[in-house]
């Protein structure tokens, strides 16, 4: 690897001293409702299909580290299909009511409608099917947003750091036009796959300057079937540079939006939401903003991530997962995973976010010094 990324962890190495997930002796049941050690639900569940994007954003997969002598997971480590919804059906046992699929980018798997499919036929206990969403940078959405919807996906979420065509391809590192992910969202749209979400990572001194014409253009296009969101550069994985100082809280952000269109605030549409939600006052929609960084909503934080080999995390942040996949390919039963499942929840008490705000991060927070363990990258477990 480059100097830059001397210190960087290979994603296949990652935790892989750590020891296999066993079955707890004390059978932890699928009731529907299971809590962590702080009292948080598991009600939402992320699966990343691939660690592999064509995008080579700097806040998450640089070039200089991620380049064409990167080794990534080889095929035979990932979890196929039939293996993720087998965990997506025990998980929804214990109460996720939401699978939403990320990469990497995600509609680089090859035959991922086959996944939705089969996803699509999972019920929770009370009979009801899951919301299933996926997020994606729009490069391949054109082409596929038809047979996403015919495979029984709900709704799509889309990466756009900029609509200034300059500015974009920057910032994705490859040359990528803006106007091939504004077709993506249109054929999202024409598909159904609605109301769509449109992600924005605000990053000072890059692409701040950026905030005002997404607003304008979202505001007045689509009439109100696509959400734009900001949100603060964070410092995930241990490759982007992270500096507090390039984070534009915001605060910032929803100030500058309501110079020119007043907000007014909105309740979460459900709970432990991410994204704190604002109305244009005029009614020409809504905007939402992550605050991560500056406001952290740990303390109703509800879901879980699976990498596509086949690890827990229930952090964004995390240094470690818990291994899965031997389970999966050994002779554990279906009672087996999910008791296994059920007991690392219960022993969840991850905060990594507030932790950072009050200064004083602990031994699992990742961001503890040079001695502390590296934060797993975000294009390994998706954002």
């Amino acid at each position: 690897m480059k100097n830059s990324s001397s210190t960087v962890i290979p994603i296949s190495a990652v935790g892989r001293a750590r020891p296999v997930v066993a079955v707890p002796e004390i059978a932890v049941p699928a009731t529907g409702l299971l809590l962590d050690r702080l009292g948080r639900p598991m009600t939402d569940l992320r699966i990343s299909v691939t660690d592999r994007c064509n995008f080579r954003c700097s806040y998450c997969m640089p070039k200089d580290v991620f380049d064409k002598d990167y080794k990534y997971l080889p095929h035979s480590a990932l979890l196929s299909f039939e293996e993720m919804t087998r965990l997506a059906r025990l998980f929804a046992a214990h109460g996720v009511r939401k699978i939403r699929l990320t990469g990497g980018e995600p509609l680089l798997r090859k035959n991922i409608e086959g996944l939705i499919e089969q996803l699509a036929e999972i019920r929770t206990p009370a009979g009801e099917p899951l919301a299933l969403t996926l997020t994606t940078n729009g490069s391949l959405l054109a082409r596929k947003a038809g047979a996403l919807k015919a495979a029984g996906l709900q709704r799509v979420t889309v990466s756009l750091d900029s609509l200034d065509d300059a500015v974009f391809r920057h910032m994705n590192d490859v040359d990528f036009p803006v106007a091939d992910v504004l077709a993506g969202i249109d054929a999202a749209i024409a598909a159904g796959l609605g109301p769509i979400k449109v992600n924005m990572v605000v990053k000072r001194g890059a692409n701040d300057q950026e905030i005002l014409p997404m607003a304008r253009y979202f505001r007045t296009h689509h009439g109100g079937k696509v959400v734009l969101r900001f949100i603060e550069y964070m410092d995930v994985g241990a490759t982007n540079g992270w500096r507090m100082d390039e984070v534009l809280p915001s605060a910032d952000v929803i100030a500058r939006i309501h110079a020119e269109f007043p907000l007014v605030p909105l309740e979460a549409a459900t709970p432990g939401e991410t994204a704190q939600r604002w109305a244009y006052a005029d009614g020409g929609g809504e905007i939402g903003v992550i605050s991560s960084v500056t406001q952290a909503f740990c303390h109703d934080c509800s879901r879980a991530r699976l990498s596509t080999e086949g690890k827990l995390y229930l952090c964004l942040f995390a240094s470690a997962g818990h291994d899965l996949r031997p389970l999966l390919r050994g002779t554990a039963s279906d009672d087996d995973i999910s008791s296994a499942i059920g007991h690392i929840w219960q022993g969840r008490a991850d905060r990594y976010s507030e932790l950072r705000a009050l200064h004083c991060p602990d031994d699992d927070s990742g961001d503890a010094g040079d001695k502390a363990p590296r934060r797993v990258e975000m294009s390994y477990i998706g954002g």
